[in-house]
């Protein structure tokens, strides 16, 4: 019997080309958009979920309120992964993570020593050697329980073990970073490369053991810079161990704070600041906690997931309106079956059957259609996605997936239609089309209400895109070349500066790694007025080191006060901030006043100028307070040029540097560049979305050209009577379209609220935002209206043009 359905099946969707085409090009599309995304969400659920004894790892955060809001951030003090591990018998091993490029992780310049060359290498990391034990690294050269015991010792991964010594052994070998001779790194150990679902990447893991960056760093509680990770012992109570953390705070921080003459109110700092255990496993879709990793976002597998399954219901929408709305080309079909004995259990199975051949062969297109797309996918994705095609899931999904489908989508259509009543049929008493119209309505609708509010969020991302690369953010970014590792020059930076700065195209160079983009230093800090450290509680800020002309090269404006002089030796002290520090320290006019911060362990710092706010992070953040001073900090050289011959420009500092430094190529990027790649993630999510925007709008317009395509069929007599009666292409054409445009203004009518309250979600995470104005909502529903006349109007056009007489000569 069955085989008999698909015989039948197959014989109906070959009679109806064009309505069986767009069936299952409809759900072609939905599969391949709700696969893609399938293997996208996949992805982004696989992180971390390999390593060995994941549910007993975990990372320690940071928890406390500021500005009103609780927030999360993860770096603790040096000492920190040594007390839990000593005070906490539930701790099994705790390690700590250093990435920050303050002190000189991040990238470098790097060699094996026996070579003269140096490579710019970015992925570096200071780690401690029970870390390798937590992470469950594969080692598969050297000590895997000691690799890191020694000072200066450094494990790498295969590929760059391959890279710098191929065909050898690199346990053992001696590399030199940043042409510093007095520190040759020895590699201890050759790891496997880091799965790419791992939350965090590195290529050369430095030993922390031995390493003090300043006097008292190891001991000091007050600075905060290290990732803390911990490996509980099996049977924790994990909330009760959490509970907990609380007494590190009054133990260690609080007195070492009061030792240093702060003024501490222990209650409110005990309720404010806690710890939290974060399992590894959900590290990487974390997005709201300060980490410096680069993360994923659970909001964007759930946004995307949304995405696929509407467009996966629009695809059902299409078929059942088209089942729905010729539904009278087989109530004779029905009737006849019925009269000579059909029983409506045996309709309803030829009619899911029908249902599921269209759902399988759809699965099957789309799933072609999905490998086709991969690549352009995983471009806009920044993803390496690869189409399991060997998989042996595969199969068995394509099977179930098209019966569930096919059974979704079919069994209104087969309720509906195997409920004709014989005598009714045979009479002639069923309208054509008729029954089901209320619904099919409300179908485009709901397919018209989605799209526009996906063309709402396209248009509001990309303003805020457009927003964030064109927003003044108080330094001048266009025409800044930016020279990385120039700290190998060591003496001969300040000659490389010189020369630059005689080049004709050069306006201004300034050497400092502290810089307004995404991987450059950063140095947070606390300060206060001076002298008043025991009365108030410290000001966050940044404290960065510059040069003379680190103002003029970055266009900063100077507000008031001067720029540090080569000729006074007091400018040594001498410290610039910004609006914002200045409002924070309560200072109404600044210059001339003094300061303190951590970093100078109290000493006097005197203001001699004050700049406008610049936007050194996201600008999903605050603006924060920043405070420069002349100091050395020689990776990065800024170049501010002005030319329309780049290329000739960079040949010719190519040139300078290829003199001072003959075995180290020159490695260059664009400040705006480096600033677009700040929100590259943003960018990608409206790529993604607008893409997937696209694919709604086509499912819903395959629909509606069916759907028109079926009320002109049925309307035919109507119009060559019209047309007899002296009615005009224009009115024809009016008519035939009218009923579909008030479909289209009742859809955007719901769609504008809806899309205003979801955007309005989105844009809660930046500080800095566009207004979701008017006519935003506007132009979606005139984009809509346009793409419902387009697709109405080839079917309209032609009715409206047919010959009267083609249509009554059977009357």
């Amino acid at each position: 019997m069955f085989r008999n359905y698909l015989k039948l099946a197959w014989r109906h969707l070959i009679k109806q080309k064009m309505y069986t085409f767009i069936k299952i090009g409809g759900f072609a599309i939905g599969i391949a958009a709700c696969f893609l995304i399938a293997l996208f969400i996949s992805d982004e659920l696989s992180y971390d979920q390999d390593i060995p004894d994941k549910e007993r790892i975990f990372r320690v955060l940071n928890e406390g309120e500021f500005d009103g809001k609780r927030i999360k951030w993860v770096h603790m003090s040096a000492p920190y992964a040594k007390v839990l591990k000593d005070d906490y018998p539930e701790v099994e091993k705790a390690g700590r993570l250093l990435n920050s490029e303050l002190f000189g992780a991040g990238p470098n310049q790097i060699r094996s020593a026996d070579k003269l060359q140096n490579v710019y290498e970015e992925r570096f990391a200071y780690v401690d050697q029970e870390l390798l034990e937590i992470w469950g690294l594969k080692m598969i050269a050297g000590d895997p329980e000691h690799a890191l015991d020694e000072p200066n010792s450094l494990v790498i991964t295969r590929s760059k073990a391959d890279k710098f010594f191929p065909g050898e052994n690199a346990l053992g070998k001696i590399m030199i970073m940043n042409n510093d001779l007095t520190k040759p790194r020895k590699i201890t150990g050759v790891i496997e490369d880091f799965p790419q679902n791992f939350h965090t990447s590195f290529d050369f893991l430095m030993t922390m053991a031995g390493v003090v960056f300043y006097d008292g760093e190891q001991t000091n509680w007050l600075a905060t810079n290290y990732h803390t990770y911990i490996r509980i012992r099996k049977g924790t109570d994990i909330a009760k161990f959490q509970s907990k953390l609380t007494a590190i705070t009054k133990k260690y921080f609080i007195p070492q704070m009061k030792a240093t003459g702060q003024q501490v109110d222990e209650a409110k700092m005990m309720a404010q600041l806690t710890y939290v255990l974060q399992p590894i496993s959900e590290i990487h879709l974390a997005s709201e906690v300060y980490d410096g990793l680069s993360h994923g976002d659970m909001r964007f597998v759930w946004l995307f997931g949304s995405v696929a399954g509407f467009i996966l219901i629009l695809a059902c929408i299409n078929f059942i309106n088209l089942s729905t709305a010729k539904s009278a080309n087989r109530a004779v079909e029905v009737g006849l079956r019925k009269t000579v004995g059909s029983e409506r259990s045996s309709l309803i199975h030829q009619f899911l059957t029908e249902s599921w051949l269209i759902s399988f062969i759809s699965i099957s297109f789309g799933l072609v259609l999905a490998a086709i797309l991969l690549p352009f996918f995983n471009t806009l994705a920044d993803k390496s996605l690869i189409f399991p095609a060997t998989a042996w899931w595969l199969a068995p999904m394509l099977l179930i997936s098209s019966v569930i489908i096919g059974v979704l989508a079919g069994l209104y259509p087969a309720f509906y239609l195997s409920g004709f009543r014989p005598i009714n049929v045979l009479k002639g008493q069923l309208s054509k089309g008729s029954k089901g119209a209320g619904l099919r309505s409300g179908l485009v609708v709901f397919q018209f209400t989605t799209s526009i509010i996906l063309i709402i969020g396209t248009f509001v991302i990309y303003r805020q895109v457009n927003y964030i690369l064109n927003a003044k953010v108080g330094f001048d970014k266009d025409q800044v070349i930016l020279i990385h590792g120039t700290n190998t020059l060591d003496k001969n930076i300040g000659v490389f500066k010189d020369e630059i700065k005689k080049l004709p195209q050069v306006v201004n160079a300034t050497v400092s790694d502290y810089l307004p983009i995404r991987g450059t230093k950063r140095n947070g800090n606390g300060f206060w007025q001076f002298g008043r450290t025991k009365e108030t509680a410290s000001v966050p800020g940044q404290f960065w080191l510059t040069d003379y002309d680190y103002i003029q090269t970055l266009g900063i404006k100077l507000l008031d006060g001067r720029n540090f002089s080569r000729d006074r030796a007091t400018d040594a002290n001498a410290v610039i901030i910004s609006q914002k520090l200045a409002k924070d320290l309560n200072l109404k006019n600044p210059v001339g006043k003094h300061i303190t911060n951590w970093s100078n362990s109290g000493n006097d710092l005197e203001i001699i100028g004050v700049v406008e706010n610049f936007h050194f992070e996201s600008l999903k953040d605050n603006i924060q307070g920043l405070c420069m001073q002349l100091g050395n900090s020689p990776g990065i050289v800024s170049v501010k040029v002005n030319t329309s011959d780049m290329k000739g420009t960079l040949r010719s500092i190519t040139r300078v540097w290829n003199t001072l430094s003959p075995n180290q190529p020159i490695r260059y990027t664009f400040m705006d560049q480096s600033f677009a790649q700040m929100y590259g993630d943003v960018n990608r999510m409206g790529l993604i979305f607008s893409s997937f925007s696209v694919l709604a709008i086509i499912v819903a317009c395959m629909g509606l050209f069916a759907l028109s395509a079926f009320m002109v069929e049925q309307r035919s007599k109507e119009i060559s009577i019209r047309k007899v009666l002296g009615a005009s292409v224009q009115s024809i054409l009016s008519l035939l379209t009218r009923n579909f445009l008030m479909l289209v203004l009742i859809s955007a009518m719901i769609a504008s609220p809806i899309g205003w309250y979801l955007m309005k979600k989105w844009l809660q995470d930046y500080q800095y935002k566009i207004e979701i104005t008017w006519d935003i909502f506007v132009l979606a529903g005139i984009l809509a209206a346009a793409v419902a006349i387009l697709t109405i109007s080839y079917q309209a056009i032609r009715a409206a043009l047919v010959d009267p007489a083609k249509g009554l000569k059977g009357e």
